[in-house]
């Protein structure tokens, strides 16, 4: 790992001087890539990002880092001013429930160790992707302060729910000390360029974006479960608005946890035929009721993303997945 960090050379102009440095971990993933990407468009920032196998351009600004590693992660987070915490081990419902242990070590570890080197280096900012598993579901939308531990969660996602519970803790726990912000952004089911279209490792949406497009006419689509489970879907730009704004309220409280999602949610059989409509084909549903499922409904209440942080969604559904289908045409197929 080689990392040239920023200094006060007499020789630089004004305008870097007052420049934040932001590190984007996780650079390389479905949510970091997008922040990335945006980020980079910006010229009062410095910008670094990380990845770990997947170097996905020439950038120089991005750097190959094992984030489990106490000595590279020390290393890493000298100098900055803003650390979006985007690295994760994620997957589907498939492996959720076949290998549900592979979402606790490596996440613990990896964060755990940026906090710790964010409280010694006096990080500004973390930011930190939480998500919703942890809310019970049901139709009436979850605000931050429904969530009851005593209810418990769907079985299935036991292990990584209490596990992003500890680290949301852990976020609060070292904004305790003084020295850095923390904000923990749970968010709802996120979609868009750059997500997981693997069957065997990406979200429900993804895998079925990935169903529709590989079919052909008359094709049947193969629905995991019943499909009456509902979704709360947030195209991934307007997360990424979400984290810009955030970036620029760091006068805010040493801690805050935010829900960003949408308010609304569609069945899966819904979303599915709006896929399917997107992609121009004509295609007909059919259910494996013991395929790979979660059949759970959680919807967001994102009344304080809005009324703190002036976010609210721009994309709407359709239009998110006809961009998705778009982007998928020209990168994947």
């Amino acid at each position: 790992m080689i990392i040239v960090h920023s200094n006060s050379n007499k020789g630089l102009e004004a305008g870097l001087m007052t420049k934040k440095r932001v590190l984007v971990c996780g650079a390389s993933g479905f949510i970091g890539r997008n922040i990335f990407e945006r980020l980079s468009e910006r010229k009062d920032i410095e910008l670094i990002g990380t990845y770990h196998n997947n170097r996905f351009s020439s950038d120089p600004r991005l750097v190959k880092v094992d984030l489990t590693d106490k000595h590279e992660v020390n290393e890493l987070l000298k100098g900055v001013d803003i650390l979006i915490q985007a690295a994760a081990v994620t997957s589907g419902s498939k492996q959720i429930k076949e290998r549900p242990f592979i979402h606790i070590t490596d996440n613990g570890i990896m964060n755990l160790l940026m906090y710790q080197a964010s409280f010694d280096q006096r990080i500004g900012m973390v930011i930190f992707f939480s998500c919703s598993v942890m809310y019970p579901g049901g139709d009436k939308p979850a605000k931050e302060s429904d969530l009851n531990l005593n209810d418990g969660m769907h079985p299935t996602y036991f292990g990584a729910g209490w596990t992003k519970i500890y680290l949301e803790k852990m976020c609060d726990f070292y904004s305790r000390l003084g020295r850095t912000k923390f904000l923990v952004i749970r968010h709802s089911n996120i979609y868009g360029p750059y997500d997981k279209y693997d069957l065997e490792k990406s979200h429900m949406f993804g895998a079925n974006v990935t169903k529709v497009m590989t079919a052909k006419d008359g094709d049947e689509i193969t629905v995991w479960g019943t499909g009456q489970e509902k979704r709360d879907l947030v195209y991934v730009s307007d997360l990424v608005d979400f984290v810009e704004l955030a970036m620029a309220k760091q006068d805010r409280d040493s801690f805050d946890l935010v829900n960003v999602g949408c308010g609304e949610a569609l069945s899966v059989n819904d979303i599915i035929s709006k896929i399917i409509t997107a992609s121009g084909k004509n295609l007909s549903l059919a259910h494996n009721v013991t395929g790979p499922t979660i059949p759970v409904s959680i919807t967001l209440d994102a009344t304080r993303a809005k009324d703190i942080y002036g976010w609210q969604p721009k994309v709407s559904l359709d239009t998110g997945i006809a961009r998705t289908i778009d982007w998928y045409r020209k990168n994947i197929l």
